[in-house]
């Protein structure tokens, strides 16, 4: 299979360098470092901690809440929501706290685990009018092979639906605000033109979501434009026309996912996995597709950050865990194969373990991973000495 050009594909940059403060590298795609070394979504939690005031953000969002509450039994809010901790909290704090009428909709996982059902399934019963989204399966199934053949991403498929389904709810009932929870671009380190707004142009999908290829790139490969459908966003006049509004609640109240876990926990149903996932500490998150962990161990792959470096990164800049600590992590479990669904993950998408094995050799580059006789290693890793600070 033909070497991938990961460097010029996401403008990486050659050098590696870790951020002094969390366990993120500069591989990260748009995340950007200071001139101290400190990443982008570090200094905006140092930012967020400490020059945010969080009390007029709130007037703002009960602000937002009474120009969109229509009051008359009419859902006036959309919000995205797998039964997970952090859609859920999203829409309990709105339908419950703000005393708004959410409408939550869900875009059907590619391949859906029990625990994920069973919360889904939670959520909807602690009190919420519900929406799932499920395409045509085959269909499905062709995407998410294609998808991984050629950008090294099962997940794709996914994100296309999680990303425009909601927007046809919100044309479609006519509902102008859908509130998502975080933006992962400046929680997590990547585009921080929108840190300081609270709202997303819909223009930027296909650079932060799409990865730079729109639904609309798949008939090129075989897919109908009608099979395609599902995936696509509402026209662009239609957005327009219904005045649809983007917002992030971590915009007008401090995000924090652990602490979303412990809300979800308590008034959603929420049931944390009773095993860590793959790759990663975590037992809460991402727990709603048997695809995931192959996302994340393919972007482990391409920037040699994997699921563990973003949770770690995360929880050292709300202070949950020290960086030392995180490293630990890190060094512990990234990377990790997600061997417990790999035989359902390769009869979904009809290929063979020879096969996916030449998809991600295809994305290793050159400046970050080396072969020895023990087989593959990154060329840099958080814990190695030249990364480490000095004192």
């Amino acid at each position: 299979m033909k070497k991938r050009d990961v460097v010029g594909q996401y403008k990486l940059p050659q050098a590696v360098r870790f951020c002094r403060l969390c366990t993120v590298s500069n591989q990260r795609p748009r995340i950007t470092f200071d001139e101290s070394g400190v990443c982008s979504a570090c200094s905006f939690a140092h930012f967020k901690r400490h020059s945010i005031d969080w009390a007029e953000r709130e007037r703002e969002l009960v602000e937002l809440c009474n120009r969109h509450r229509k009051g008359n039994g009419e859902y006036d809010v959309i919000v995205p929501c797998s039964g997970g901790k952090d859609g859920g909290f999203v829409a309990h704090q709105l339908k419950y706290k703000y005393g708004m009428n959410p409408l939550t909709v869900t875009w059907a996982p590619l391949k859906a685990t029990e625990i994920g059902r069973r919360n889904l399934d939670a959520f909807v019963r602690a009190g919420f009018d519900n929406i799932l989204g499920t395409p045509n399966g085959k269909v499905t199934r062709k995407l998410t092979r294609l998808a991984t053949q050629h950008l090294g991403d099962p997940f794709q498929p996914f994100i296309y639906g999680q990303t425009n389904f909601p927007l046809h709810m919100a044309v479609k009932h006519g509902v102008q605000l859908i509130m998502y929870g975080e933006n992962g671009e400046v929680e997590y380190g990547g585009d921080m033109k929108n840190a300081f707004k609270p709202t997303r142009d819909i223009q930027d999908h296909d650079k932060h979501y799409f990865s730079g290829l729109p639904p609309e790139f798949w008939i090129e490969h075989g897919v109908s434009e009608a099979d395609l459908k599902p995936f696509m966003a509402p026209s662009f006049a239609s957005i327009v026309e219904n005045r649809t509004e983007i917002h992030f609640l971590g915009y007008y109240k401090f995000w924090d996912p652990q602490e979303n876990f412990y809300y979800c926990r308590e008034n959603t149903g929420f049931e944390p996995n009773t095993e860590r996932s793959e790759g990663t500490y975590s037992k809460y998150a991402s727990l709603d597709a048997c695809i995931d962990g192959f996302h994340y161990y393919l972007g482990y792959i391409k920037f040699g950050i994997g699921r563990a470096t973003s949770d770690a990164a995360h929880e050292i800049r709300d202070g949950k865990i020290t960086r030392d600590e995180g490293i630990a992590l890190v060094r512990r479990y990234d990377g990790e194969f997600p061997q417990k669904y790999y035989q359902d993950f390769l009869e979904y998408c009809g290929i063979d373990h020879e096969e996916f094995q030449a998809v991600v050799d295809s994305w290793r580059s050159d400046h970050l991973w080396r072969k020895g006789a023990d087989g593959w290693a990154l060329r840099h890793a958080v814990w190695h000495d030249e990364h480490l600070p000095k004192d």
